[in-house]
């Protein structure tokens, strides 16, 4: 049986799921709160980790050694880094990568951590699978797979979003995913990140960031309850 572990940054990307939460009790954990519950029919815990890599890294370990969750869904809004990933269009992660983990000096690629045997981490291959279908269910068409690219930076410029690309590949940018991944990876837990675009990182956030970061993170939820849903029934 899934026992899944749904990671949002901010309120705004778990307040849905949060509100369709059956049975729910919570714990509090550090600066954390953990609801503990059913969505859809599927055991879960959702809680909010804040911004950056430090807090998804710490939410994840909590998660892994004190709930037992043996699946992982991180949900949220990104910027696109492909022009054919539109606003409000849903990527689903192969692998991530942090782009601002620079060791190159000492001779390792871009993104690679020291002591670790892959570069990016790769998402499990039957979770990504069934949050395409769900997703591309609610919205044909308007949903990709790729490298997701995280980083301690909000990316509005066109200068550090072309880096970004030329040294990861990465299809969308965000600060939590690659975090969430590393442990995820070293616990042996599956994950699969999945992100809403909200902006295109490229200087126009002022514009874009607040009107559709709502409509993303609903677009994000609604995927993900549409998973557990699916996890439920299998």
């Amino acid at each position: 049986m899934t026992k899944l572990g749904i990671i949002g940054a901010m309120e705004i990307e778990v307040a849905i799921l949060k509100s369709k939460l059956e049975n729910a009790r919570v714990t509090r954990v550090g600066p954390m709160e953990f609801f503990e519950g059913t969505l859809a029919g599927c055991e879960v815990v959702i809680v909010m980790c804040g911004v950056g890599k430090v807090h998804a890294a710490m939410c994840t370990q909590v998660l892994c050694s004190s709930f037992g969750v043996n699946a992982i869904v991180n949900t949220g809004v990104a910027g696109s880094l492909d022009a054919q990933l539109d606003i409000c269009d849903v990527l689903i992660s192969t692998d991530a990568i942090q782009h601002d983990m620079d060791v190159t000096h000492l001779g390792y690629d871009v993104g690679k951590v020291p002591g670790l045997d892959v570069r990016a981490f790769p998402a499990d291959e039957k979770l990504r699978r069934l949050a395409f279908e769900v997703s591309e269910a609610i919205r044909p068409g308007h949903t990709k797979m790729g490298r997701v690219a995280t980083g301690d930076q909000f990316v509005s410029s066109q200068a550090l979003k072309n880096r970004i690309i030329a040294d990861t590949a990465a299809k969308c940018t965000e600060m939590e995913g690659a975090a969430i991944a590393q442990v995820a990876y070293v616990n042996q837990v599956p994950f699969v990140i999945l992100r809403a675009i909200s902006d295109k990182a490229d200087g126009s956030a002022e514009l874009d960031y607040p009107t559709f970061e709502r409509k993303a993170a609903a677009n994000c939820a609604a995927v993900t309850e549409a998973l557990a849903k699916k996890l439920a029934e299998e």
